[in-house]
């Protein structure tokens, strides 16, 4: 009797030892599972963070960003006025818009950087606040050259003689301006490029850009024709004003005689403007106004139609003619373009020189492009005779008669 109710009592121990054990591990179960569920929470909270301290940063900085806006919404506005007259301890304004002169005074440190015809700012009390740069047109600022080109003066062939007069007339003034002092004579203001298109007028003028250290401002003739009454003539203003500002510096006017041709009415508003606008571009180039050390070059290939007032010396102290190129400067171009091509023994360019009589030097860079692209075509590793004898009749054409007609206006 004793013995199986200790055994009845060992089986009781046992399955209430299984009956604990299981129950502890689905407690360790759970508890596994809701520390799993309690990590992805903390995940899904930090995310949650992270992107409540990205927002918080956004509004922080839209928060500034307002602030600011408020500020300038609330800052009193400051009106546009301009010095008439300087005394040691006074300056008198011209408010824009209504013309009322007053006198006030600035700080010491404005005070010794102001001068008549300054722009300035002035807040209620017309008390100086800054000085304003001077207003420019933005097409005006455009036109400065920022990079110079590539093009250099040993580039342009067979114009040794132009390049030395233009390097004379413009370089050289800027370069060395004492020598000029030392004989008592002004230096040459003004250089005017003509002859037939294509004969290196315009790359002549990229070579100055290069070499020259002063500020080169380029446009065309065709940009100072306007619409609108009075425009073009502003527009002329600024860029002379822009010149001074930054002198030295040189002024280059491609296709001059867009402005600068004989002055005609044919009662049109349209032929008035373009008159205007050249008056003001006489009075800038040499009117009573001073204009600095700003040099001018201008190119043309009708100098017959321009308007005496234009050519006369003070304006345009130098007219240099551009030519045709000679067989010699014909195989000097032919040189330079060709100087990288990879050539077969049997190409001669002055045999090519020879053939190309009448030709321009555009017309010898498209002969030279030409032959490259007829070896191109054949898939071969050189250029050979036949490719430049084709690219000559291509470009100039077979048999072609190119008389003296066309140089008679620049003779």
């Amino acid at each position: 009797m004793s013995e199986s109710t200790t055994v009845s009592d060992n089986d009781t121990i046992i399955e209430s030892f299984a009956k604990r054990i299981s129950a502890l591990e689905n407690e360790n179960k759970a508890l596994t599972e809701e520390m799993e569920t309690l990590k992805v929470e903390r995940e899904e909270a930090r995310a949650k963070l992270f992107e409540s301290l990205i927002s918080n940063k956004k509004y922080l900085r839209e928060l500034e960003r307002l602030k600011k806006e408020n500020s300038l919404l609330r800052r009193m506005p400051l009106f546009l006025a301009t010095v008439v007259e300087m005394g040691e301890d006074y300056v008198m304004l011209r408010q824009h818009g209504n013309n009322q002169e007053f006198i006030t005074t600035a700080p010491p440190e404005i005070m010794e950087k102001l001068e008549p015809n300054t722009r300035v700012a002035i807040n209620n009390s017309l008390t100086i606040v800054r000085i304003l740069e001077r207003s420019v047109d933005v097409r005006a600022k455009t036109m400065e050259l920022i990079e110079a080109p590539s093009i250099t003066y040993d580039e342009v062939g067979g114009l040794d003689s132009q390049i030395q007069e233009i390097r004379e007339t413009v370089e050289l003034p800027l370069t060395r301006p004492e020598i000029f002092e030392e004989i008592g004579i002004e230096p040459p203001r003004g250089v005017l490029l003509y002859g037939l298109p294509g004969t290196g007028k315009t790359l002549l003028a990229k070579a100055v850009a290069n070499h020259s250290m002063a500020t080169f401002i380029h446009m065309s003739g065709s940009e100072l024709v306007h619409k609108f009454i009075g425009e073009g003539a502003q527009l002329v203003r600024d860029i002379f004003q822009m010149a001074r500002e930054k002198a030295p510096s040189i002024i280059f006017i491609d296709e001059i005689d867009a402005v600068g041709s004989i002055r005609t009415h044919d009662g049109t508003t349209g032929s008035a403007e373009v008159n205007r606008t050249m008056m003001q571009l006489l009075a800038e180039m040499d009117g009573f106004r001073e204009r600095g050390d700003v040099k001018i070059i201008a190119a043309t290939n009708r100098i017959d139609i321009l308007d005496p007032a234009l050519l006369r010396p003070g304006r345009f102290d130098r007219i240099i003619e551009i030519p045709m190129p000679s067989e010699q400067a014909r195989l000097k171009i032919l040189e330079i373009h060709t100087q990288k091509m990879k050539q077969s023994p049997e190409v001669d360019l002055a045999e090519i020189a020879r053939e190309t009589e009448g030709g321009n030097g555009a017309e010898l860079k498209a002969i030279a492009v030409e032959a490259g692209m007829n070896a191109i075509r054949r898939e071969a590793n050189q250029v050979s005779r036949e490719d430049f004898i084709a690219a000559v009749k291509k470009v100039l054409g077979e048999d072609e008669e190119r008389t003296d007609e066309s140089l008679r206006m620049f003779t």
